[in-house]
């Protein structure tokens, strides 16, 4: 039962003090679960949203908190009474801004005789005045709301506050850890984690989601909407390299779209209000205001969410460009002179909703007809080029010509009858094959860097390997796959350090399972792609270990030889990385190739 009493804020930073300190996933959705248990309804949204260290989802588009170092110790030092160079003292023996707020709360010269316990509602609204502070003044007032809690704040509450306004609160505590611990709050059980997932896949807003389980349970899961201005988790493909096996598990007849080099977008709208959400549904409007006035000139319904992979084009002969030219467009200033430079064209794949209508569970080939039937094609918005496959043959062919077009290969899609749009998961309704890399490894994979190895030689005063991980969805966990080392430039090697500063964890993260210890511990935050010389068995990494014991019966992960760095995939969340399970079948693929 959910209590009716204001959290203290200290109470919260106690829950927030235990679950840094273990590794252990059951015990650390057990203290979620204490902690929603005891949380008040009015404010159980906001703290989720403070358990990640944000304010609200992504897709809001809102300010993130993000004040300097230099201004979050002036704010120490104007509550404590020690000096600014007395703190960046503590700062160098320490490591951590929090720890120093704690040592200047605690050694603080005068203490107030009576102070107002600081709310975890009272916290929130301050630090949303902090995160939407702009213009003029703007960093006056910043530090006075945050010097203003750091004098009632006790030591254990310094060390949070600066965390969080910092954005560095470090817990270890994924999204779908915080899915367990409400499942097990309030529908009984962590095996009722599906119902909340599937929820949160079609409105992934960890706050709207907490406060929904709480209020009303399964009921109240079971009836959440989807609504344009809040986007849905993208559906995501399996991969294979053998066509008669992808047209054997697609049901022998196929869709095959054309996979293009650009930005996957979910574009909204609702009325005259246009939203565009990346992969990652983070709210990318901003850089494409030229798609928004596309979009609006090709699709005249009044309230749609659809989705396509948004693709730059050489502005004289209108052909594809690789996906890096996008970057150019994430620049907030000057837009309108990076739009004549770097244009782009949009090809759109999917239906989901229209005019009030939910189409996520409904067939392929009813989304995509519809979807045909309301988009008029030009040249700046097309539609995804599509054949009905049948044989092998077709399928080659069609994949050549997709490469020829500056593709990166084909989604081959089930048109069977229960090809619905699985929101957030991963399966075989779409399956992609991709281009021959001429390697023993037949495709890149998606790694999330966990650990570091400090370089030596040239190499000394960087890390001069990395260690990655595949993602456990099951588990919500990452798994060790192996260290990187080659691939990088000198120049990205010479920014590694500051690249992965605020993500050192002084233990194992608790979401991380890897044997092998690194130097230093990363929260699993940074995506990279990675290509190698072939996936292998072994008894040091952990990634797909329990599938391997399985089918094998070997103490086995898998791990690849030779890997080498291709390029940092931003676009990606961890949780979007390549998975164990995709890892384990790649291997077998591969095994299947060679005999």
């Amino acid at each position: 039962m959910v209590t009716t009493l204001p959290m203290l804020f200290e109470t919260l930073c106690e829950y927030f003090n235990r679950l840094e300190k273990i590794s252990g996933k059951i015990e650390m959705i057990n203290i979620l679960a204490d902690l929603f248990s005891k949380s008040d309804v009015k404010e159980i949204d906001k703290i989720a949203y403070l358990l990640i260290g944000k304010l609200w989802p992504d897709y809001l588009g809102e300010p993130e908190i993000g004040m300097a170092e230099k201004l979050a110790l002036r704010a120490i030092s104007t509550a404590s009474g020690i000096s600014v160079k007395k703190l960046n003292e503590f700062l160098k023996e320490l490591g951590d801004i929090g720890r120093v707020a704690e040592k200047a709360i605690q050694q603080k010269r005068a203490q107030p005789l009576f102070v107002k316990p600081l709310t975890v509602t009272e916290v929130y609204q301050k630090l949303v005045k902090i995160a939407k502070a702009s213009g003029p003044g703007s960093q006056d007032l910043k530090l006075r709301i945050l010097t203003g809690m750091l004098v009632a704040a006790k030591p254990i509450e310094a060390r949070y506050l600066i965390r969080i306004v910092e954005g560095k609160l470090r817990l270890g505590v994924g999204e779908m850890t915080i899915l367990d611990g409400l499942a097990e709050a309030f529908l009984g059980s962590r095996s009722k984690r599906p119902m909340i997932e599937e929820a949160y896949n079609r409105a992934p807003d960890l706050g709207f989601i907490a406060k929904i389980t709480a209020e009303k349970g399964e009921e109240g899961l079971m009836h959440i909407k989807v609504e344009p201005g809040r986007p849905i988790r993208p559906m995501l493909a399996e991969r294979l390299q053998d066509l008669g096996e992808i047209l054997k598990k697609a049901g022998g007849v196929a869709a095959a779209e054309w996979k293009y080099d650009g930005e996957r977008a979910q574009i909204h709208r609702k009325e005259d209000k246009i939203w565009i959400f990346s992969r990652r549904l983070e709210n990318i409007t901003y850089q494409y205001p030229d798609v928004v006035e596309f979009m609006k000139k090709s699709i005249k319904a009044k309230e749609y969410i659809v989705e396509g992979e948004i693709v730059a084009i050489d502005p004289e002969t209108r052909e594809m460009k690789p996906f890096q030219e996008l970057m150019h467009r994430k620049r907030k200033y000057d837009i309108h002179k990076i739009i004549e430079q770097y244009p782009v064209r949009v090809h759109l794949f999917d239906l989901m909703y229209l005019n009030g209508e939910e189409y996520l569970d409904r067939p392929y080939a009813i989304r995509r007809k519809k979807l045909e039937e309301i988009v008029e094609v030009n040249d700046n918005v097309q539609l995804t080029n599509k054949i009905i496959v049948e044989n092998i043959e077709e399928l080659e062919k069609w994949f050549y010509e997709a490469i020829e077009n500056g593709c990166e290969g084909l989604i081959v899609k089930s048109i069977q009858n229960d090809a619905i749009y699985r929101a957030g998961a991963r399966g075989w309704l779409w399956i992609k094959y991709k281009r021959d890399y001429k390697s023993e490894m037949m495709d890149t994979v998606d790694l999330v860097v966990i650990g570091g190895f400090r370089g030596r030689g040239r190499r000394a005063g960087t890390y001069g390997a990395l260690l990655v991980a595949s993602y456990n969805h099951e588990k919500d966990i990452f798994e060790s796959v192996t260290k990187v080392g080659s691939g990088f430039t000198d120049a990205q090697l010479a920014e590694l350090p500051n690249l992965l500063k605020d993500f050192e964890r002084e233990r194992k993260p608790g979401r991380v399972n890897s044997e092998m210890e690194p130097d230093v511990w990363f929260e699993p935050r940074l995506v990279m792609e990675v290509i190698g010389a072939e996936l292998t068995l072994s008894p040091v990494h952990t990634a797909g270990r329990d599938i391997i014991k399985d089918k094998l019966g070997k103490e086995a992960g898998i791990a690849i030889r030779f890997p080498r760095f291709i390029r940092w995939r931003n676009d990606k969340s961890p949780e979007d990385a390549t998975t164990s399970l995709e890892l384990v079948e790649m291997y077998f693929a591969q095994l299947k190739k060679v005999e």
